[in-house]
C-alpha cells in the first residue's frame, strides 16, 4: 500500500465513511427497536415517542453527515463545525418545519395537550376523530368515517381543537339541546286544568304540594281570584318544565350524580328555548345519540297534554285553504 499513498488515502477515507455509515445504520435499528418497546409499555402508550426518536435521528444523520464531509474534504470535525455557522440562518430556513414541530412536540408533551387515542376536534383541518400518531411534523387523526387527516404539530399549539378525553375520562357524555316552545301557546292554568293535569303520574304529587301553597297564599292575602292573573298561578310551561326535570331524574340511562337542569332561555324570534342540560351514563356514541333521541322523542309527544307547540317555520302546507 505503501507504494500507493494516494490510493490508500482514499481507501482509507472510504473506510472511515463506511464505518460512520455503519454506525448510523446501527443508531437507526437501535431506535427504532426502542420505539417499539416504549410502546408496548402502558405508561409511555400515549406519548409522542415517534418524536423524540425522529429528533435522535436528524440529531445523529447531521452528525454522521458532517462527519463524512469533513473525512473526505480532511477539514477537522471542530473547524468543520466552527464554519457551519457561517450558513447557520440557511439551516435553520431548511429546518424551519422540523424546528417547530420539535418545539411543538416537547409543548405538546409536557402541557398534555393530546395523547395518542385521544378524540380531538379540529374543524380548521376538517378533523374530528381519533389521534393514532403523532411525530416530529405531523399528527395523524383516524376521523369516524375512517378516513386519515394530517395536522402540522406545531398547529396543536397554534391554533383552537377540542380534545374530548375530560368527557372519556368523566362519568357521563353532556345532553344540551333546546326545545323552542311557541309563546303563544304559555297560559296561566286553571283549577280544570291543573286537575286534569294530576293525571299525569310523575308530577301528580308536585301539583297537589304546588296547588295547596298557592290556594293558602291567595286566601291569606285576599286575592280576587275572578280574574286569573290576579295572586300566584301555576303555568302550563313552568308545569312542564317540572315534568322534564322529574323525567331525567327517573330516566335509567340519565347519570344521577352529575347536573340535572330543564331551563328556560331568553326567548328568541323562533320561540321560547327550554333547554334540557343532563349527562347520559353510557357515553359511546351510538348508544349516546339513542338515549338522547329517546328523551327528546317522548318530551315532544309529550307537549300536546300541555297544550304547547313546538316552534317551526311554515311550510307549503301550512298556506293551504
Amino acid at each position: 500500500m505503501g507504494d500507493f499513498p494516494t490510493f490508500e488515502d482514499v481507501f482509507e477515507r472510504g473506510l472511515e465513511v463506511f464505518a460512520i455509515i455503519l454506525i448510523l445504520w446501527i443508531v437507526r435499528s437501535s431506535l427504532n427497536a426502542l420505539k417499539d418497546y416504549l410502546k408496548t409499555l402502558p405508561r409511555f402508550k400515549d406519548k409522542p415517542i415517534d418524536s423524540y426518536i425522529q429528533v435522535f435521528m436528524i440529531f445523529s444523520w447531521l452528525g454522521g453527515i458532517m462527519s463524512a464531509i469533513a473525512i473526505l474534504t480532511g477539514i477537522e470535525f471542530i473547524k468543520f463545525v466552527t464554519g457551519l455557522g457561517a450558513i447557520s440562518a440557511v439551516i435553520i430556513l431548511v429546518f424551519k418545519d422540523t424546528i417547530m414541530g420539535f418545539v411543538a412536540s416537547i409543548q405538546v408533551s409536557i402541557n398534555d395537550m393530546v395523547r395518542i387515542g385521544d378524540w380531538i376536534t379540529f374543524e380548521k383541518y376538517g378533523a374530528d376523530g381519533d389521534v393514532i400518531e403523532i411525530n416530529l411534523a405531523t399528527v395523524k387523526v383516524q376521523n369516524f368515517d375512517k378516513t386519515i387527516t394530517t395536522i402540522p404539530t406545531y398547529a396543536l399549539i397554534s391554533d383552537s381543537f377540542k380534545n374530548w378525553r375530560g368527557m372519556t375520562n368523566s362519568e357521563g357524555r353532556r345532553i344540551k339541546r333546546a326545545l323552542y316552545i311557541k309563546q303563544t301557546g304559555v297560559k296561566y292554568l286553571t283549577d280544570a286544568d291543573v286537575e286534569k293535569l294530576k293525571g299525569i303520574h310523575l308530577i301528580t304529587s308536585y301539583l297537589e304540594g304546588r296547588q295547596a301553597d298557592i290556594k293558602t297564599y291567595n286566601n291569606a292575602n285576599n286575592v280576587d281570584k275572578n280574574l286569573l292573573l290576579n295572586g300566584r298561578n301555576l303555568s302550563n310551561l313552568g308545569v312542564f318544565r317540572k315534568y322534564i326535570d322529574t323525567y331525567l331524574k327517573q330516566h335509567s340511562a340519565v347519570n344521577k350524580d352529575m347536573m340535572i337542569m330543564a331551563r328556560q332561555l331568553a326567548p328568541t324570534t323562533q320561540g321560547i328555548p327550554l333547554e334540557i342540560y343532563a349527562f347520559s351514563s353510557d357515553k359511546r356514541w351510538e348508544n349516546y345519540e339513542y338515549i338522547m333521541s329517546d328523551i327528546f322523542d317522548h318530551l315532544i309527544a309529550a307537549l300536546p297534554y300541555f297544550d304547547l307547540e313546538i316552534f317551526e317555520l311554515p311550510s307549503h302546507g301550512s298556506f293551504k285553504a
